[in-house]
């Protein structure tokens, strides 16, 4: 193997050094079983370090899709050792005659790829949500550290997400093989660090106990849900987990006192023909004493589902324009449906028939889904708003969009629908879907594809709504962009199979 070639890298995940190697390794025309893929401080292996692509090639210019570079990025984190040599065997066939590679779903190389991703997506979820800083006293004031171990090598990645949330304190991350440090100005990289490195519990854990204790709902108890999310290992290091024990062991107790003392009935409101969509109902005004979602982790969902479509039919500060509609439409499909699909609001036939997705938009929808592979029975949709807004125009009636005002008003109906049902992932069908999951406006086109986690641990996969292949000229580009739509499908199935 004389003509093996050796590939050092800098750092587990650099991709940036990574897609450079490989456009020399194009260039140069050296097949995928040729190369040895090591990263700095590893031992060599079969070629024993080989000799370098030659120093005349120039890096290649090839077109890969976009869904290639998007997905290896984030499988280039993933700990294992084949993920450069996986990437770069993808990459030699896509630019070697196979340009239709990724769409072949069954592909081993592809499921690998996925696989890979997927693992990476769940480790920063787990990162997102199971870091906790502990203050400690310096010099320069208060600097907030945590210990956390990952799975891969996630924590550059990651950091933008603490950058966010965290701008006004100093902080420092510490795993055991990379450390992040900010400083309030500028972020730092650092040498991995040990569990004793980071400091024990601090003034504000109590506090911290106190508030889980607080909100804690025995009624959604569901301790295999829980364990899958929040696996064990990850308990040493949260200091609420001391408290799960015993708030699981009194849980049957805390329902039945719930249950046996019943809800307080909303007092009654007198008919306002205002609207403040600045100002929608609280979940907790449902029912004062008993939490609105009771039902949402039982088997009685479908009652919970019942009971909150009552609700919202039976309100009287509904925005005015609703009155010009035939009825509400809620959500349909059957809970603990592993994919959500949410809409912007019913159209003409929806409204009439009293049933989401069944104009023309949700005939199109079924069939992308189809062919997608989903089982579109076993899916629940529903839309962002519960009643179709228009302007009336002779014998038609005019699709009219929902401003910022109807969306903040449906929303917490919305997301207690969501809550109910438990989807594993929701799907936002356009726009006005995106932005009451989200509650901020963003773009589809910056965002399409791409997971998204909301403040609440929901996880949303944006694509567009199908109305908006209906809307286009002319037949290529309803071709290309229903392919498109249908691909956007596969990718959502993919992150709950």
């Amino acid at each position: 193997m004389s003509d093996g070639i050796g590939i050092l890298l800098p750092g587990p995940a650099d991709f940036g050094a990574w897609r450079q190697q490989a456009r020399r390794l194009l260039a140069a025309e050296v097949p995928p079983e040729h190369v040895e893929w090591r990263v700095a401080g590893e031992l060599p292996g079969l070629f024993g370090g080989g000799a370098p692509p030659p120093a005349t090639a120039a890096p290649a210019t090839a077109s890969v899709p976009r869904a290639f570079l998007e997905l290896a990025e984030i499988a280039i984190r993933h700990r294992g050792r084949e993920r450069f040599a996986l990437l770069y065997r993808l990459l030699w066939r896509l630019t070697h005659g196979e340009n239709g590679l990724m769409q072949m779903a069954t592909d081993p190389d592809v499921l690998r790829l996925h696989a890979m991703a997927k693992a990476v997506r769940r480790d920063a979820h787990k990162l997102h949500a199971f870091l906790r800083f502990r203050c400690v006293e310096t010099d320069d004031g208060p600097r907030y550290v945590a210990w956390f171990e990952p799975e891969h090598h996630i924590l550059e990645a990651e950091t933008g997400f603490f950058l966010r949330r965290f701008a006004g304190l100093r902080w420092s991350i510490l795993t055991p093989e990379a450390s992040a440090h900010w400083d309030g100005e500028s972020l730092r990289m650092g040498a991995g660090g040990t569990r004793a490195e980071a400091p024990p519990e601090d003034a504000h854990e109590e506090l911290w106990r106190a508030y889980y204790r607080s909100i804690f709902n025995p009624a959604r108890l569901k301790p295999a849900a829980m364990r899958a999310e929040m696996p064990v290992k990850y308990w040493k290091n949260l200091p609420e987990a001391r408290e799960i024990p015993r708030l699981m062991a009194e849980a049957p107790r805390r329902v039945a006192e719930m249950v046996e003392r019943g809800a307080t009935p909303p007092a009654p409101r007198r008919q306002s023909s205002l609207h403040v969509p600045a100002q929608p109902i609280a979940a907790s005004d449902v029912a004062e004493g008993m939490p609105a979602d009771l039902f949402s982790q039982t088997e009685d969902r479908p009652a919970a589902l019942a009971a909150l479509k009552a609700e919202l039919a039976r309100r009287n500060d509904l925005p005015p324009w609703t009155g010009a509609a035939t009825q509400m439409v809620f959500g349909e499909g059957p809970p603990g449906a592993p994919l959500l699909f949410v809409g912007e609001q019913p159209g003409d036939e929806e409204d009439i028939a009293g049933r989401p997705f069944v104009g023309p938009a949700g005939r199109l929808f079924d069939r992308a889904a189809v062919e997608a592979g989903i089982d579109r029975p076993a899916t629940y949709v529903t839309n962002a708003v519960k009643h179709f807004k228009f302007k009336p125009t002779g014998r038609r009636r005019l699709h009219q969009s929902p401003d910022a005002g109807d969306i903040a008003y449906y929303r917490p109906f919305l997301k207690r629908e969501i809550e109910i049902v438990a989807p594993q992932l929701v799907v936002s069908l356009g726009a006005t879907a995106l932005r009451a999951l989200t509650g901020k406006p963003l773009a589809i086109t910056k965002v399409r594809g791409e997971l998204i986690e909301t403040p609440d641990g929901l996880r949303v996969f944006p694509t567009v709504h199908p109305s908006y292949l209906l809307r286009l000229p002319d037949p290529e580009s309803k071709e290309r962009e229903y392919a498109r739509f249908v691909a956007d499908l596969k990718a959502a199935k993919r992150e709950v199979s």
